[in-house]
């Protein structure tokens, strides 16, 4: 967000400025508060002119700005009203030198997840994907993988949806007690690097918020249907920022992660490309693999798509 805007909306915060006050604070004409303040309108934020001045009177609109305004973490935002794919776009981010951007759509049109399979992300979601360029070794980027869980688990629980984790990524509520559960939020990462160091990682995060079931699979719900619309600027804020304390504290991942975990104790079927793994998942490592109970003896799984057995 451009300096200046920024410190008229911090100067609005505290209540009415003039415009003459404001130009004299900023050094700059009335003229350019003028168009600054127009400038800022038209971004979403609802400034009134009274006879005391320019007041900041409410945020609601879901822009780049208004999520940048009031972030406390080092993230700029790219916000489309609508995109193909948050991923491919952060990707050609990522490939131009970028870092620590998250590019943020209302709708996608071309989202898809894990091996190309389609995901729906119709207006009202919340469809982010972060650019990262972390000092790890390749081994420890599902970490970030976890960490979007993480993050993403406890905002939907601040929002008052009972959010638990699957093994490994995707964010759901349970249904009964057999371990069924509908789908809130997927996330895809995807990353570039050598044999020793990571050059980009890429968690994209989707998260079915303001959207009504029908216009979901029926294997889906939403932060609509658990708990009621949520205010979409301010969960991306507490996404980012929630986020943003994980990947700098590694070693605090994989045990927030395991407090909020669906899977451990079920009964699974973990399919990966070497066959299939039958048994009860007990574990989950530091780097974030499953360790899986079968008859003949423990496994771990670094990756597969996991589903919830009924226990037998």
């Amino acid at each position: 967000m451009n300096e200046t805007r920024r410190a008229i909306l911090e100067a609005l915060a505290d209540g009415p400025v003039s415009g003459p006050d404001l130009a004299a604070e900023l050094d700059v004409s009335r003229a350019a508060i003028w168009k600054h303040v127009d400038e800022l309108r038209d971004s979403g934020f609802e400034i009134e002119s009274g006879p005391t001045g320019y007041e900041l009177t409410e945020i609601t609109a879901y822009t780049g700005s208004t999520v940048e305004y009031g972030l406390e973490v080092p993230f700029s935002i790219e916000y489309h009203d609508s995109i193909g794919s948050t991923n491919e776009r952060a990707r050609e981010l990522a490939t131009d030198g970028a870092t620590d951007v998250a590019v943020l759509a209302d709708e996608q049109t071309g989202g898809h997840g894990r091996l190309e399979r389609p995901w729906s992300a119709p207006s009202g979601g919340i469809w982010v994907s972060i650019v990262c360029r972390p000092s790890i070794a390749p081994a420890r980027a599902p970490l970030y993988t976890l960490a979007g869980a993480v993050a993403t688990t406890r905002v939907a629980r601040e929002a008052g949806v009972d959010a638990h984790i699957k093994w490994p990524n995707d964010v759901v509520v349970p249904v009964g007690e057999a371990g069924d559960y509908r789908k809130l939020t997927g996330i895809l990462t995807e990353m570039e690097g050598e044999t020793d160091r990571v050059d980009w990682i890429i968690p994209g995060i989707g998260v079915n918020a303001n959207i009504d079931a029908d216009a979901l699979p029926p294997e889906a719900t939403s932060i609509r249907e658990e708990a009621g619309d949520v205010d979409r600027r301010r969960f991306v804020q507490r996404l980012l920022e929630a986020f943003d304390a994980l990947r700098t504290d590694l070693e605090a991942i994989v045990p927030a992660w395991r407090e909020h975990a669906l899977t451990l104790g079920q009964r699974v079927r973990v399919e990966r490309p070497a066959g299939e793994i039958v048994g009860d998942a007990v574990e989950v490592t530091p780097t974030g693999a499953l360790v899986v109970e079968t008859e003949d003896g423990r496994e771990t799984v670094s990756a597969g798509d996991c589903e919830h057995l009924r226990p037998v």
